[in-house]
């Protein structure tokens, strides 16, 4: 998988915000964490849902099954609205 094109990653102030472009299938403004930019990080390239998971193993302390979980939460709501190509 794959972060859409549509969408522009965007830092700024501390903080990264996902932009859709106007073919984008979504409107409006994702802001995120440090973890949801490290995520988007990984989706510029084509990646597994594992392989990020192992990423964010290596950047972030904390439990594996927590991290699965979390990772997996926002790759369904990036999916949700589009922003993820499989």
């Amino acid at each position: 998988m794959k972060l859409n094109p549509d969408f522009i990653v965007h830092k700024m102030d501390g903080e990264t915000v996902l932009i859709p472009t106007a073919n984008a299938p979504f409107h409006g403004l994702i802001q995120g964490n440090e973890s949801v930019e490290a995520i988007l990080e990984c989706l510029s390239e084509d990646v597994t849902q594992d392989e990020i998971v192992d990423e964010m193993c290596r950047r972030f302390r904390g439990d594996r099954a927590l991290i699965e979980e979390d990772v997996a939460d926002v790759i369904a709501r990036l999916d949700s609205i589009g922003a993820i190509q499989r």
